[in-house]
């Protein structure tokens, strides 16, 4: 077995590594260390906090963000469709028109259900 192809990998590794801990090493080693009762005070978008952090949140917002982050990677394949349509053919366009229908066809469902509204 020649060890010798999996050099670039073992470098890459070692960079990566090195490119993590180096920053911060050295803001440990260089940077002051002067902790007071202000600095390590909980912080929480510059004034104090006002309730218990494991308050509940409304299913909505999970509901809105879940369906962002669905909708958001569904739009990231238009992008390599774009780039790529030409050397698709027809067949690759027929596909895309399908994809795009199915997502018409759900955004129109949650829309219609309500899932978008805030109240």
């Amino acid at each position: 077995m020649n060890l010798e192809n999996y050099f670039p990998v073992l470098l890459f590794i070692l960079i990566g590594i090195a490119v993590g801990i180096a920053p911060q090493l050295l803001g440990r080693i260089l940077g002051p260390h002067r902790p007071d009762s202000q600095k390590t005070s909980p912080y929480e978008c510059g004034f104090e906090a006002f309730e218990d952090a494991r308050m509940k949140f409304d299913v909505r917002y999970y509901l809105v963000a879940i369906l962002f982050i669905l909708f958001d990677l569904e739009t990231a394949f238009f992008f390599p469709w774009g780039v790529a349509m030409r050397d698709l053919g027809w067949q690759g366009f027929i596909t895309m028109m399908v994809f795009i229908a199915e997502f018409v066809v759900g955004f129109w469902y949650i829309w219609k259900k309500g899932a978008l509204d805030w109240e």
